[in-house]
């Protein structure tokens, strides 16, 4: 199975008609089952263009009929989508101390079981990539899938990405070759790359799959190890001017706090993250505190899981509570300023932290009620996310796809000059 579009698309169509097709398979992408009008409003064309389209893209394999769509009065619409494996992606979820790989298709199917391998994120560039290659080959071996079968791979990771440049500034810093990241996991993959911050990935997957479709103003705030925010203004992802809007942790909140891997003092990451939460749990069981959690092992000691310390609450751990309401309470404050900046309809909470569900939830609407506006306060909703613990994975596969998509299109375009 050959997915390079140029060569499946190209060959025998005009200039016209082949740039056309790939802007339907595009759309069809991004809305999913679409009937002929709604492609015939968005692409800005008559119906029996789109037609034609839709026929020929059937003929060559691409497209198939999908159940029927809503009508007002008469017969109903027939929808169409892409069939099932006709785009694969590679999807890398990187975290602190694990990654995660995933296969995912154009509609959103895994197509094996995500594999998650133990390497922490503080490995050297050149270290991290020799342990991860062995596993893609491995994996990739067992799945029976050449990488020229994929459109591309999506990276997300935690850290200060910038990625137009393809460049995380926060961690992989060159120690050999001095090119971006991007181009460093495009020599090792040998097929085009893209890379994300984590908190855009858990952004567009609410955005695509999850409790934010089909909504205007939301905000996502993963809070996982880290602190991020995930923006979602007028209806599109805004990541700013390099793509380092949304760095909530790194904003100071406390007078003289404690010091920041940033650089900075009393940062929010300081205080309400999975890496606060952790160090202040084992400070805190060190110093003699009574709690279920002192029967972990030294070495389990060394980096708490958040999972850990609400699985505590969960059973009635009254300090395990505490940590947590004391998340909350700093997560609230926090909150309280953004709604008063943004005016959201909606804030999802997702990550690790937000798995607390009642445990920060409780106290975070307590420091919300007492330093956020009555008026603004009220028109925002918040509730955690309801996509599972892979949801970063499709938000990764949507934006890789569509990028790529794009960039196809503007090359056939370059190609037919």
């Amino acid at each position: 199975m050959n997915l390079n579009l140029l060569n499946k698309l190209t060959p025998h169509n005009s200039e016209k008609q082949s740039i056309q097709k790939h802007r339907l398979i595009k759309y069809l992408f991004n809305l999913g089952p679409s009937s002929v009008s709604t492609l015939c409003e968005i692409m800005e064309m008559s119906t029996p263009s789109i037609l034609k389209l839709l026929l020929g893209l059937i003929d060559e394999g691409w497209i198939e009929k999908k159940g029927y769509g809503l009508s007002i009065g008469g017969r109903k619409p027939d929808l169409y989508r892409l069939k099932d494996k006709k785009i694969l992606i590679l999807c890398i979820d990187i975290e602190l101390f694990h990654t995660k790989i995933a296969i995912i298709d154009n509609n959103y199917n895994f197509v094996l079981d995500v594999k998650t391998i133990s390497v922490p994120i503080s490995k050297s560039r050149t270290d991290f990539f020799n342990i991860l290659h062995t596993h893609l080959q491995d994996i990739l071996k067992s799945a029976g899938i050449r990488s020229k079968e994929f459109i591309g791979c999506s990276v997300g990771m935690p850290g200060l990405i910038d990625a137009e440049k393809g460049e995380n500034y926060s961690y992989f810093l060159s120690d050999g070759e001095n090119i971006p990241l991007s181009a460093a996991f495009e020599k090792m993959l040998n097929m085009p790359v893209v890379i994300q911050n984590d908190v855009n990935g858990s952004s567009m997957a609410e955005f695509t799959h999850g409790i934010a479709k089909g909504k205007k103003n939301v905000l996502v705030l993963l809070m996982d190890w880290g602190v991020g925010l995930g923006i979602i203004m007028d209806g599109k992802l805004r990541q700013g001017t390099c793509g380092f809007s949304g760095e909530l942790g790194h904003i100071p909140f406390v007078e003289n706090g404690a010091l920041c891997y940033c650089g900075k003092h009393g940062c929010l990451e300081t205080i309400a993250s999975g890496n606060a939460l952790s160090e202040m749990a084992k400070e805190g069981i060190l110093s003699g505190k009574n709690s279920m959690l002192n029967k972990l092992s030294n070495e389990e000691l060394k980096r708490i899981e958040p999972a850990l310390i609400i699985q505590a609450a969960n059973k009635g751990d009254q300090y395990a509570i505490q940590l947590l309401s004391n998340v909350g309470t700093y997560m609230g404050k926090g909150i309280a300023v953004l709604i008063q900046l943004f005016n959201p309809e909606l804030i999802i909470l997702s990550g690790k932290i937000a798995g607390a569900k009642q445990y920060i939830t409780l106290p975070m609407q307590q420091a919300i009620n007492t330093y956020c506006m009555t008026q603004i306060r009220e028109k925002t909703t918040i509730v955690s996310s309801e996509l599972g613990e892979n949801s970063r994975l499709l938000g990764y596969a949507a934006t890789g796809i569509d990028q790529f998509l794009e960039a196809y299109t503007k090359k056939v375009k370059k190609l037919k000059k």
